[in-house]
């Protein structure tokens, strides 16, 4: 199957498969999560946490939808359960769960409003906190595959993207799609993670031990 993807696709799985086996590890020692620990993932799936080869878990899986089938802890060695939510609005009590986690998803919810309630939020759900986005200041743009169209307006984004992206030229998007995205997409930059996790460690991800690829909000006890 993945033999059938496009070149640049499999090269880029290929490159960003060793960051997220690293960011699991550092995951695992950071946060130590126990078996006893309720762990809340907004926006993720089973498959990610399955990748992450951690093992007596307890997961709720939070999303615009519910997962309406998940792999059984005999299968996979994770207990999940999954719910549909808005992750700027999230239903729980204060420190309901141990761990408030969260990959790749603050970055989709639109506007910096919406950042300053999704972060608002989680840190109130989770006694510790692990929230995951990619750098504003790296060159390459993680969804478009391409480098520095993110640092235009989002005006010229919306006539560049279909075509001097490598996301536009594999998809082929219409241009309701580009612009759908582009306004969907909003990327971090160090100073507003700091605004957004005031109480948290930020934590910069590196590639090639130079550029900072992502930031990570980490809060302990």
């Amino acid at each position: 199957m993945s033999d059938k993807l496009p070149l640049p696709v499999r090269i880029h799985r290929r490159i960003n498969g060793p960051f997220r086996r690293a960011r699991w590890a550092t995951f695992a020692e950071r946060m130590v999560p126990l078996e006893s620990d309720r762990i809340l993932d907004v926006g993720g799936t089973p498959g990610s946490w399955i990748m992450s080869e951690l093992e007596g878990l307890n997961v709720t899986l939070l999303n615009q939808w519910a997962f309406k089938v998940l792999p059984s802890k005999e299968e996979c060695g994770i207990e999940f359960q999954s719910q549909q939510g808005d992750g700027c609005r999230l239903n729980f009590k204060e420190g309901e769960f141990e761990i408030a986690y969260s990959n790749s998803v603050i970055e989709h919810v639109g506007t910096w409003e919406n950042q300053v309630a999704f972060a608002k939020s989680i840190r109130k759900t989770g006694q510790r906190i692990w929230v995951q986005t990619p750098a504003k200041e790296f060159m390459i743009e993680p969804h478009y595959l391409s480098p520095f169209v993110h640092w235009f307006p989002d005006g010229v984004q919306k006539k560049l993207n279909r075509w001097v992206t490598l996301w536009g030229w594999l998809h082929r998007p219409s241009q309701e799609k580009v612009a759908e995205l582009v306004d969907e997409l909003r990327l971090i930059t160090y100073m507003e993670m700091k605004e957004l996790f005031p109480d948290c460690e930020i934590v910069r991800e590196k590639f090639l031990g130079v550029f900072t690829k992502s930031y990570i909000a980490v809060r302990l006890p």
